[in-house]
């Protein structure tokens, strides 16, 4: 047990440290799942209603790739149905990001290395990460088991379970990843990788039958909390596989741990290129962030052609419902469902590229704290030249995204790329504002910068759930894209896009006069 001295205390340490990330990404998840119980009670008030929806949805291939399929008709189980694929991801990248951030986040600074020396196990870090991984999925649990309590206990326990074991899944993953790669990056981007195909296997599962028993469907650990069925005759036996599977995948990441030295890693490093192609702050930048750039762009078109593809059929999902129509038009901003539908999506798309840009810009924090930014500065290299560079990708990054976005939508539904293509463009300014805030945080109050992960986790929950609420207009207005031009089909307002623009500008410039004038962060 000798491996494992020092866990209680890195434990509290690692809590200590995501007291922020960690509340923010359990609030918007459980906030998510428990909003929609009486957003579905507005939606299908009558059996008549939730009989259809079943069999649209029975019917629609597509929307059964998008969200699963419907086991029963009652409350709780369109809300495990509605919610239940978005809430396991969400679980699951909660749980990859903490484990990531204290296992090879840490080797990579240098700051395990210093633990290391004292009277810290050779397990212990890894342990403590998990077992933070693990209080974010129980506090999670807890909370949705709570608040879908009315709608029956039972399924309420099966399906808070669940998301906690999904969570867990993808922890243990993160693990094992985290062993094999000497680079945190490369760690999060393969780990994500591995849920994406997950998504995928499941899409591809419950597109060909109506009752999630396909293969592929049980290949992928979201297709175990779907066949988990809460509130449709829980089949307790599916925690067996997700048990199983976390203890396996703990035990080879235990023992991957005890056979490697600290910061070394079991897949080669390759090479780095000649400095000539390292010769700029900006391709430094480019070099360091290319891969996350790319995989968002990917993930963006898959999306941008799986909603395309949905918004023929959304007429028919819809159908004479009122309710869900009014809460299309209040996302997307126009009586016709199609022009609403396009709007909400893209706007939906918009409020994931905020994270992008977050997560983007703080590059520049994990840059400084590492000490890996200090021996380019000691370089003829400004700080604004430097920092720049980071800001081209994260700012014009964004921008490929909602072009791509764009494209995958003109692809899926087949019709003039115009349009659709504005209508991404449009949310620009809002993305940019967020961007902004996170440059003002990290220059001028570097150790607060972590917050802008709270704002972008604000202003994605006022986007998501807010109009399913029918939020206050006050409410929606506090987040930049509530002011903006609903498109396509409504009129393109140029006053808010100039405001947020300005306001972008400012924050940014006023975030790098911060910068400039500060001492470094170590």
């Amino acid at each position: 047990m000798t491996s494992l001295v020092g866990t209680r205390i890195l434990l509290r340490f690692n809590l200590r440290r995501d007291r922020l990330m960690i509340p923010v990404w359990v609030a918007v998840n459980t906030l998510m799942v428990l909003s929609m119980p009486n957003t579905l009670r507005t939606l299908y008030g009558t059996p008549a209603e939730r009989a259809d929806l079943i069999h649209q949805v029975a019917t629609n291939a597509s929307f059964r790739a998008l969200i699963g399929p419907v086991f029963d008709d009652s409350v709780g189980a369109l809300t495990a149905w509605r919610v239940g694929v978005y809430a396991g991801v969400l679980a699951a990248i909660t749980s990859l990001l903490v484990v990531v951030r204290h296992t090879r986040d840490e080797e990579e600074s240098g700051r395990q290395e210093l633990l290391s020396s004292g009277a810290v196990g050779r397990r212990a870090s890894l342990t403590a990460a998990l077992l933070a991984a693990a209080v974010a999925n129980a506090v999670l649990a807890l909370l949705v088991v709570a608040g879908l309590t009315g709608q029956g206990a039972v399924g309420a326990l099966a399906f808070g379970l669940g998301l906690a074991a999904v969570g867990m899944v993808f922890a243990t993953a993160a693990a094992i990843v985290a062993q094999l790669t000497e680079s945190a990056r490369l760690a999060r981007g393969l780990t994500a990788g591995v849920l994406g195909t997950a998504f995928v296997l499941r899409a591809a599962g419950d597109s060909a039958t109506t009752d999630g028993s396909s293969v592929w469907t049980w290949l992928s650990p979201l297709g175990w909390l779907e066949n988990l069925r809460a509130y449709a005759g829980e089949r307790w036996w599916v925690l067996l596989l997700f048990a199983a599977a976390i203890a396996l995948q703990a035990a080879v990441a235990y023992g991957l741990a005890g056979r490697r030295d600290i910061g070394m890693s079991f897949l080669p490093t390759r090479p780095g290129p000649s400095v000539g192609r390292l010769g700029t702050a900006g391709a430094l930048a480019w070099r360091l962030q290319r891969g996350s750039v790319l995989g968002w762009s990917l993930a963006f078109f898959v999306v941008g052609v799986v909603y395309g593809g949905l918004t023929d059929g959304v007429a028919d999902i819809v159908g004479d419902n009122k309710n869900a129509r009014r809460i299309f038009e209040r996302m997307g901003g126009q009586s016709a469902l199609t022009n609403a539908f396009l709007a909400a999506m893209v706007g939906m798309m918009g409020l994931v590229a905020a994270l992008y840009i977050v997560g983007s810009v703080l590059r520049l924090y994990g840059e400084e704290t590492s000490g890996r930014a200090e021996p380019v500065l000691a370089n003829p290299v400004g700080r604004l030249r430097w920092a720049t560079g980071h800001l081209v990708i994260a700012f014009g990054g964004s921008v490929l995204l909602m072009l791509v976005t764009g494209l995958g939508f003109v692809v899926g539904y087949g019709k003039e790329a115009g349009p659709i293509l504005g209508a991404c463009l449009v949310q620009l300014p809002a993305v940019w504002v967020i961007g902004g805030l996170a440059v003002l945080l990290y220059g001028v109050l570097p150790r607060a910068a972590t917050a802008a992960w709270g704002v972008a986790g604000a202003v994605l929950l006022i986007g998501w759930v807010g109009p399913a609420l029918d939020a206050p207009r006050a409410v929606l207005d506090l987040s930049p894209f509530g002011h903006l031009p609903k498109l396509p089909g409504g009129g393109m307002e140029w006053g808010p896009v100039l405001v947020l623009l300005a306001l972008a500008v400012a924050l940014v410039a006023t975030g790098l006069t911060g910068l400039r004038r500060r001492d470094l962060t170590t």
